[in-house]
């Protein structure tokens, strides 16, 4: 079962790139179900970044940015998807 780790705070679309607030650590390389709003779309995480800075983890309690592979809203819930 998917578990919840996060939130999408907001989207920017000229360049896929979702803020999101993490509840759970969220590292590149974990594979992500972010749903809400009639969406849904998985992927694996290629790029983090936390002020500008290209990072490897986002700690849980802490935001950062993730390229999105497609459009995502706000409010949307991020889900690490079990391997």
């Amino acid at each position: 079962m998917d578990k919840p780790i996060g939130k999408v705070t907001h989207y920017y679309d000229k360049i896929g790139v979702a803020v999101v607030e993490m509840k759970k650590p969220l590292k590149v390389g974990d594979t992500i179900k972010i749903s809400g709003h009639d969406n849904e779309c998985t992927q694996t995480i290629t790029s983090l970044q936390v002020e500008h800075v290209q990072v490897q983890k986002i700690a849980a309690g802490k935001e950062g940015a993730l390229k999105t592979e497609k459009a995502v809203k706000e409010g949307d819930v991020i889900y690490l998807v079990a391997k």
